[in-house]
């Protein structure tokens, strides 16, 4: 996300943090480079202009010219900027646990909206919200079947009729289907176009007025860049949306939805889809967001991550173990499990503080070595989980072959994790962590 923009603002902003004094032309020629990245990255011209004019205004003011650290003064500016250009706050979703709700998705076809249904009411499925998926896309050959599914996969209901050809009608039965259940959130997934057309305008006016929704949600395509934006203000002109879910974010998209579709529109990017799983799906938050895309990492969202995944008893159980220094390799199995299920590692890496740009680039994260270091784990038998130290030459023989790995795989990782064993128990020592390295 960002990878691309992110690298570029790292390069020019180390040209400027290594001057000890800033001039005009300093600033002009850094800006020069951020308008050039900016529009590389699909961000609305308009936008890039007011954005460059903004922070060259500020840049240039006698309080950083005359400050002690210049270059960061600007990248502290453009931060305040970037905010400020995706909305300064986050949409807050609020939703009442004793009436019902209703959520309106709206976007073109192959946008990524049924799956986005599924995404977004399990994302809200907490605090006392059930939802109940609506299919009212009757247009697209298995958009129905597509939804039930994804309904089945998550254990929520589904209405539909696939006999029926109303959208209204469809609509009309959810509402009453839903009166006597414990549904207090319904989710619609409308039909799409490959374009805009009045059928499909007229349709989703139609569906707006009779359910006099809490939240209508523009879903588009990340990779989709600018022409996303201007179907964005198309759709907002018509229907008045609340707020936009880009879709695709983890892919090669370059970020000029993001960056451009708040300052178009008026209205603020809501959620954005981070990868294929279900679970991915984050809220935006613009100040997190312009951290990430300057290498500031993204802590508040790392730690939030992990209070999802990682169980809390079992976080305490294994504090204790490392003190009595009795850390095994099945405990070390089980964390490993658990920080995948948080997401990409790449995604977790460009969480954290100076990982962005080039960092990260350099820093290709292998997602097949964590695969041999499983794979070696589970060959081994339970007793050499939890005591390491017997395993001699011809045992990490048969570990080797079991795992389809080589004996210099296993003797590395048997190395690593001793490595780390005495680095988990020594936090508190800086020079514990110098020399070594996660085993993946």
């Amino acid at each position: 996300m960002f990878n691309s923009l992110s690298e570029k603002f790292d390069n020019i902003f180390r040209k400027l943090k290594g001057q000890g004094k800033l001039s005009e032309q300093n600033i002009k020629d850094a800006m020069r480079e951020v308008r050039r990245a900016l529009l590389e990255a699909d961000v609305n011209f308009k936008v890039v202009k007011e954005f460059i004019d903004e922070v060259s205004r500020k840049a240039i003011g006698t309080e950083v010219m005359k400050s002690l650290t210049p270059g960061h003064q600007v990248v502290k500016i453009v931060h305040e900027q970037l905010i400020e250009l995706m909305g300064s706050q986050s949409l807050k979703i609020r939703l009442h646990d004793n009436r019902l709700n209703k959520i309106l998705l709206v976007g073109l076809q192959g946008s990524g909206k049924t799956t986005t249904c599924a995404k977004l009411a399990n994302k809200l499925r907490k605090n006392g919200i059930n939802p109940t998926l609506v299919a009212c896309d009757i247009y697209r050959p298995a958009a129905i079947h597509q939804l039930q599914v994804l309904g089945k996969q998550l254990d929520l209901p589904v209405i539909a009729d696939e006999k029926s050809n109303n959208v209204i009608k469809i609509a009309k039965k959810a509402i009453k289907e839903t009166e006597n259940t414990n549904a207090n959130l319904l989710i619609f997934d409308t039909a799409g176009r490959l374009h805009i057309d009045e059928k499909l305008m007229k349709e989703l006016r139609e569906l707006k007025k009779l359910l006099k929704p809490d939240y209508i949600f523009f879903v588009a395509d990340a990779m989709t860049g600018q022409d996303a934006v201007n179907v964005a203000k198309e759709f907002n002109d018509q229907l008045e949306f609340d707020g936009v879910i880009l879709t695709k974010m983890d892919s090669d998209a370059r970020g000029g939805a993001a960056l451009s579709i708040k300052a178009v529109t008026g209205k603020p990017v809501a959620f954005v889809g981070t990868g294929e799983k279900i679970s991915e799906i984050e809220e935006f938050y613009p100040d997190r967001m312009a951290s990430r895309i300057l290498g500031m990492g993204d802590v508040l969202s790392l730690i939030e991550k992990a209070e999802q995944t990682i169980n809390a008893e079992e976080a305490e159980k294994l504090a204790k173990k490392l003190q009595k220094n009795q850390f095994t390799f099945t405990d070390f199995l089980s964390q490993l499990q658990q920080i995948q299920k948080m997401g990409p590692l790449d995604q977790l890496m460009g969480m954290l503080p100076g990982m962005g740009g080039k960092a990260m680039k350099d820093m290709k994260v292998d997602e097949k070595e964590i695969k041999h270091v499983e794979a070696i784990i589970y060959s081994m038998t339970p007793r050499e989980r939890e005591k390491p130290m017997i395993i001699n030459g011809s045992r990490r023989f048969r570990i080797a072959k079991g795992s389809g790995t080589s004996i210099q795989e296993v003797n590395r990782l048997l190395k690593q994790f001793e490595q780390m064993k005495k680095m988990m128990k020594s936090f508190s020592n800086p020079k514990a962590f110098k020399g070594m390295r996660l085993p993946f």
